[in-house]
């Protein structure tokens, strides 16, 4: 474990614990096995007329594709990422990436609709090794700093989204859709054996909960913590609005008058770079105690990114536009949430950020289901209208709550809408 400890340092953590701080090449394999990790959840997303054709799924329901990943991706963060608090960090992470791999592999070559859903959910399960890896970076984080450690990891989460789509519609182009799946399990195996070499084997003591105990607690820690209730509801908004334009953009962008090809509708996942930029600005806002006016700020660009997107048939420019402001709104409170909430409890980071993503996949999942219903029964303009609605309820929320809590970013309980 040279290569491991050559990458920490010392310091003190909450309550005066002693801490292992992240180095620099360290947060960034973090934010690199985080963003491949979460791009396998995203690949379907251009791929849907395509898969709808290839495995005679109605274009009404083939959002089900999607929904199906997303709820395993929310059974996954139930019952796999709290863990993180039970056993070792290392062992969890290098053994969910095999099994990632080997759920990739049989995506890539399943023959028939009940294999490729299977599949699919099986690849959304074991891809919460996202989170493992967030709770990981957030526990080797002096207080000061939790919130840029989570931002920066939060923006390879982010790349790994945007590319996701990009670099699926350009393989799907080239050599056709299951190269993707394919291609992301090589990968998976190799970026395995570089985590396994330089990952701790723990940074912080083993809870001496037994596992059913442990995921009791999850369900207690949500009774216990307001800021966690709130963050979480926040979360199921605030990604069902970013499931209801990224899972159906492709439905009209693929069809006539403007029959884009999967290259030219993935690489509109690149317009939402700017979500990436702004996560780690979002983390040092929270560090300065300003999370509430973030929060705040990026629920009214997300209710207003709605409009230009509303003109996506007209214009791409519009669309690319649109695309921009709602990636960078959506990773702005996502990030600022985590941030939050593991300040709640660090010596529960895994379960709380795996309850939040739990919520974060209901939205996710929602979403991607209705928007493909909406578009199938009333057209592009009613997806807008339904994503403008989620927004503006998200916003609501949080001007409701915003004052019922001490201010984040101190040493108090912070605020939940903070």
């Amino acid at each position: 474990m040279a290569g491991s400890e050559s990458t920490m340092r010392s310091e003190k953590a909450d309550g005066g614990t002693p801490a292992r701080a992240l180095s620099g090449r360290t947060t960034l394999l973090f934010a690199v096995a985080s963003g491949l990790a979460v791009a396998n959840v995203y690949f379907a997303q251009p791929l849907l007329v395509t898969l709808s054709r290839d495995f005679r799924i109605s274009p009404a329901t083939v959002g089900i594709v999607v929904t199906l990943t997303q709820i395993g991706y929310g059974l996954g963060l139930f019952l796999l990422v709290p863990l993180g608090d039970l056993v070792d960090r290392r062992r969890l992470v290098v053994t969910q990436l095999v099994l990632l791999a080997t759920a990739l592999i049989a995506t890539g070559t399943a023959a028939t609709a009940p294999i490729l859903l299977t599949a699919l959910a099986a690849v959304g399960f074991l891809a919460v090794v996202t989170q493992t890896l967030v709770a990981f970076a957030a526990s080797l984080s002096a207080p000061a700093r939790r919130g840029r450690a989570v931002g920066l990891v939060t923006s390879g989460i982010v790349i790994g989204i945007l590319l996701a789509r990009t670099v699926s519609g350009a393989l799907a182009d080239l050599v056709g859709w299951r190269s993707v799946y394919l291609t992301s399990a090589v990968l998976t195996l190799a970026l395995t054996l570089s985590l396994h070499r330089v990952l701790p084997r723990r940074a912080t003591p083993p809870t001496p909960m037994r596992y059913m105990q442990l995921l009791r607690s999850t369900l207690v820690l949500f009774a216990e913590e307001r800021v966690l209730r709130v963050r979480a509801l926040l979360a199921l908004l605030i990604f069902a609005a970013f499931s209801t334009l990224w899972s159906c953009v492709a439905l009209p962008l693929s069809e006539p008058p403007l029959s884009l090809s999967h290259t030219a509708i993935g690489a509109f996942g690149l317009a939402g770079a700017a979500g990436a930029l702004a996560a780690a600005p979002a983390g040092r806002l929270h560090d300065r105690g300003l999370a509430g006016w973030t929060t705040g700020v990026a629920l009214a660009l997300l209710t207003a990114s709605w409009l230009p997107l509303a003109l996506t048939r007209q214009s791409l420019l519009a669309l690319a536009v649109g695309a921009i402001v709602l990636d960078l709104a959506v990773q702005a409170v996502h990030v600022t949430s985590q941030s939050l909430i593991y300040t709640v409890r660090p010596d529960a980071g895994s379960r709380l950020i795996g309850g939040y993503m739990v919520f974060y996949s209901v939205g996710s999942a929602t979403g991607a289901l209705a928007s493909t219903t909406v578009y199938a029964m009333a057209g592009w303009g009613a997806v807008c209208v339904l994503g403008a609605a989620i927004s503006a309820l998200a916003l609501l929320v949080w001007a409701a709550t915003r004052n019922e809590a001490p201010r984040a970013g101190t040493t108090e309980a912070p605020s939940a809408s903070a």
